[in-house]
């Protein structure tokens, strides 16, 4: 297998027989958990990572359309909604998995636009889009919670 094929497919989580991108969504969940009690900037550099590499990946693989295997798109979309996270906590890790998913199952809004795209953009957009939606509600629902103890 080409190392383009192995990033796309997630490091091989893309080879989950049921629910590829749920298993590599929870994969994500659990190192990107280790990431941030480490460094959020360490979180922050894989997710540029991962988006960068699923780019190059799809593109140089001559992957087509979006296939089930492909799931580099869910590392980098999990790992840019747990930047919205203060701090590693199993609700916090709970709450950016489960926030992450919905968006990009149920293609709401500028998720499934982006999800409409073609080629490696289509592919990769939609979840970066879903991981922003996501951090951007855990850090609203971070900041209204210090406002209403404060």
């Amino acid at each position: 297998m080409s190392p383009m094929r192995w990033i796309a497919a997630g490091f091989g989580t893309g080879f989950a027989p049921v629910a590829a991108g749920t298993v590599a969504s929870a994969a994500a969940a659990l190192v990107g958990a280790a990431l941030l009690w480490w460094s959020p900037a360490a979180l922050a550099a894989a997710a540029m990572l991962a988006t960068a590499a699923g780019f190059w990946a799809i593109h140089a693989g001559g992957i087509d359309g979006d296939p089930g295997w492909v799931v580099i798109d869910e590392f980098a979309g999990q790992w840019i909604s747990m930047l919205g996270l203060a701090a590693v906590t199993p609700g916090g890790v709970a709450a950016a998995f489960v926030l992450f998913r919905f968006f990009d199952v149920t293609k709401l809004g500028p998720v499934g636009w982006a999800d409409r795209r073609h080629g490696a953009f289509g592919v990769m957009a939609d979840d970066v889009i879903a991981g922003i939606l996501t951090a951007a509600i855990l850090w609203g629902a971070r900041w209204c919670w210090s406002r209403a103890w404060h």
